[in-house]
């Protein structure tokens, strides 16, 4: 099953996060249940953007499937690690 590499927009919050919710949602329907999460050019989330993070995962999860997240700036690592979701999410 081919991994699909998703870039996380430089503020992942609202309406970015809507965006993301519809993207992942249409490639689970066709089938894809394997995600890489390149947070390269990510400098901020929101509790939106990581609501829509954790719930995608989830669904992945749920098909059989899997999140990896690479390429976390500090602060938004932090974020992760401060609810504690570093422990949930292979991150590279």
């Amino acid at each position: 099953m081919t991994e699909i590499t998703i870039r996380i927009p430089a503020n992942f919050s609202v309406e970015e996060a809507g965006r993301f919710r519809e993207e992942i949602r249409n490639h689970i329907d066709n089938g894809s249940f394997q995600f890489l999460l390149d947070f390269s050019d990510c400098r901020f989330i929101d509790s939106t953007g990581l609501g829509v993070v954790v719930s995608s995962y989830k669904k992945c999860v749920d098909c059989g499937g899997n999140m990896r997240l690479k390429s976390l700036m500090p602060n938004v690592l932090k974020v992760f690690e401060l609810t504690r979701l570093n422990h949930v999410f292979q991150i590279e």
